[in-house]
């Protein structure tokens, strides 16, 4: 899979965090924005597309999944991976129900975060391969119906 121009959004409050996330993502050839809370998270979204947002539950304006809603709505071809320190079943439960993709339990380990970063990414490739092979075959026998008909 191509790193070079993957864009990933990194949303926490705590700044360590999403700096550590930012420079091991980074460090793979990731082009990554952060954001430190919900409402800077949708601005930036607006102003930029990415293929991959990483959201914490525990935002200082926004509760994580009402972010997740939100950005699902809007971009939901955007992968979108939970990341907590609060994690209980129902949080991961909700969270994929509402949209998200993954959900990783912090503390985060570099391999782990780059292995589920990587593993969506690949899933949101496939999709849109698919989608692009079914958009092709579609064209291709609307002009066959099209030459049959003359």
């Amino acid at each position: 899979m191509k790193r070079k121009g993957k864009r990933i959004l990194v949303v926490d409050d705590d700044d360590m965090i999403r700096d550590s996330f930012k420079a091991i993502l980074e460090s793979e050839g990731y082009l990554v924005d952060t954001a430190k809370s919900g409402l800077e998270a949708l601005e930036r979204t607006e102003e930029d597309a990415y293929n991959l947002a990483l959201l914490d539950i525990k935002l200082p304006d926004i509760e994580g999944t009402e972010l997740l809603v939100e950005m699902h709505e809007e971009t939901p071809r955007m992968m979108k991976v939970m990341v907590t320190g609060h994690a209980t079943l129902e949080n991961a439960v909700e969270a994929l129900n509402l949209g998200a993709d993954a959900f990783i339990m912090k503390p985060v380990r570099p391999k782990e975060l780059l292995r589920v970063v990587e593993e969506k990414l690949k899933e949101q490739e496939d999709a849109e391969k698919m989608s692009e092979e079914k958009v092709a075959e579609w064209i291709e026998e609307r002009v066959r119906k099209l030459e049959a008909s003359r």
